[in-house]
Order: C-alpha cells, then sequence, then structure tokens
C-alpha cells in the first residue's frame, strides 16, 4: 500500500483544507473504491487524513 497524508495548517484540519486535500489524492490516483484514514483529536476534530493511493493495477 501507498499513502498520501494531509494535515491542518493549524491543529486541526478545516472544511477548505479537507476539500483540498481530496482534490489532491485525486490527482496523484487515489481512487474512489479504496479507504479513507483519519486520525482524530480529543474533541473529535480531524487532524490529519490519509489516501491509500495503492498501485494502478489495484
Amino acid at each position: 500500500m501507498s499513502f498520501i497524508s494531509f494535515s491542518g495548517a493549524d491543529k486541526d484540519m478545516t472544511l477548505d483544507e479537507l476539500e483540498d486535500a481530496l482534490k489532491s489524492a485525486i490527482e496523484v490516483g487515489a481512487r474512489g473504491h479504496r479507504y479513507v484514514y483519519a486520525e482524530l483529536s480529543s474533541s473529535g476534530k480531524v487532524k490529519q487524513i490519509r489516501f491509500d493511493v495503492g498501485n494502478e493495477d489495484e
């Protein structure tokens, strides 16, 4: 597996940062059937998000 990761400029991600991360992941080959992984803060906010970009043939 191969991953691409994103985190917010501050401690937690904003919706705009999440949108940019999604667009970037798609541009580098993340596919819609792959899983998305997120690290949450203790208050439930998204701190970091990872996309499985895998291999082209998977």
